[in-house]
């Protein structure tokens, strides 16, 4: 069996505001896998994040706590085989790699907040979002499953939905982001001219 090269549904970017404020970038290609487990199993003690929050592992992989008793663990491009190999799967556990299902971006910046927040249903301040949090939200009207993940001690959101809807909800995040600049591409545009 041979190893299924990913394509991504976004094919432009970074977008960045010329002062730099907020960067918009496809991250489709990060593995994505999927662990459904039981309270009481190995698994769930293994993964030690609880619903709602995050944390980094030491091989540098981020594992959110996306619903009870269901984790996502987010890597580098083509790590789904050692991250799955890393999870016990003794009891009731399923581990599934969704990162070909799934189409992923990350918007940072000072203003990435204020961005997202034009076409977020939910309040991304820092008192009900800080830094870890994992959470689902409409996001330009795409369900989405995001997470807080500040880098360089910048704020930064993961946000990920179903692969049909990728392009569109970079093209949702990306219009929602040119108040502050950022210039989008010829096609990409969420209007059309």
């Amino acid at each position: 069996m041979s190893e299924i090269s990913f394509k991504s549904p976004v094919d432009v970017g970074p977008l960045t505001s010329p002062d730099g404020s907020v960067t918009v970038a496809d991250a489709a290609s990060t593995t994505k896998v999927q662990v459904r487990a039981g309270a009481d199993t190995a698994a769930a003690a293994a993964l030690g994040v609880s619903y709602g929050s995050s944390q980094h592992r030491p091989d540098g992989a981020l594992v959110c706590g996306t619903r009870p008793d269901e984790w996502t663990i987010y890597g580098a491009a083509g790590q789904a085989a050692a991250i799955s190999a890393t999870i016990p799967t003794e009891g009731f556990v399923t581990v599934i790699d969704i990162t070909h299902g799934r189409a992923m971006l990350r918007i940072s910046g000072s203003n990435a907040t204020s961005a997202l927040s034009k076409i977020c249903n939910l309040d991304l301040g820092n008192e009900l979002t800080p830094n870890g949090a994992v959470f689902s939200a409409s996001v330009g009207g795409v369900g989405c499953d995001l997470v807080r993940d500040d880098q360089n001690g910048e704020t930064s959101f993961l946000i990920g939905c179903e692969r049909s809807f990728g392009r569109f909800l970079f093209i949702a995040v990306a219009d929602a982001c040119t108040e502050f600049g950022v210039q989008i591409p010829a096609g990409w545009e969420l209007h059309g001219h």
